[in-house]
């Protein structure tokens, strides 16, 4: 069965049983998945513990934002459940990104375990420019998102989440190595609920995305592993 890790289903349901189901449905087509606040505030360190044990990927995705020291603190408590993946706000600034870099890969190196990857958070997806410009930033999304992976770079993060949309723009400021997890994914014809900011996986993917966040589009359809094997597909061309 195909699968590509470049694709990461995002588990929002409420409680574990749902999203273990989902998991167990979809089976060998996909081998990442993202546990977002939903899922973690309802079932914590269990639906972590079971994607491990499924031999799966995690991308734990809270989206901390916090004084520096209080981000770094919770940051080594949440290495050690083994995830790959985990994120910060960027607008938490370049010292809290620092620091979240050292505490994640000390903690790392002292419990002898792969490092998981630290990205920063930009823009969110589910943001237009009518929103954008009621935050009374001096600068268009595109710019602001800009911004925030480099800075984010230079924190020693290891890439971004961001929309498709600015992608081309970040690697081409960012180089070649530097991850861009994009949500706001969607397949040819899905429906683009609460997503503003948008592209296909082929799309997503030229404009130098690393890795697509997909929800709903997977989650919600009758045959979870035929539309994760379709979302597959379109990533390569098919």
């Amino acid at each position: 069965m195909q699968n590509d890790n470049r694709l990461i289903v995002a588990l929002d349901f409420p409680t574990a049983d749902l999203a273990k189901k989902a998991v167990l449905e979809i089976g060998d087509a996909v081998t990442y998945y993202k546990v977002g606040m939903e899922l973690y505030y309802a079932a914590g360190n269990e639906m972590i513990n079971f994607l491990k044990e499924n031999k799966k990927q995690v991308f734990l995705d809270l989206k901390l934002q916090d004084i520096p020291n209080t981000v770094a603190s919770a940051l080594k408590v949440l290495t050690a459940l083994g995830t790959d993946m985990m994120n910060v706000h960027a607008v938490g600034g370049k010292k809290m990104m620092s620091e979240a870099v050292e505490a994640v890969r000390a903690e790392a190196e002292k419990l002898g375990i792969a490092t998981p990857k630290l990205i920063a958070v930009t823009i969110l997806t589910s943001m237009d420019e009518e929103q954008f410009n009621g935050l009374n930033y001096k600068t268009t999304i595109s710019e602001q998102v800009v911004s925030l992976a480099k800075l984010a770079k230079e924190a020693g993060m290891d890439g971004v989440v961001a929309s498709p949309n600015e992608a081309a723009a970040i690697r081409e400021a960012c180089g070649e190595g530097f991850l861009i997890v994009t949500p706001g994914v969607r397949p040819v014809g899905a429906a683009v609920d609460d997503q503003s900011r948008i592209a296909t996986p082929a799309g997503a993917l030229a404009n130098g995305s690393t890795h697509l966040v997909v929800g709903r589009p997977i989650t919600k359809a009758e045959n979870k592993t035929e539309a994760a094997q379709a979302i597959v597909a379109e990533m390569n061309g098919n």
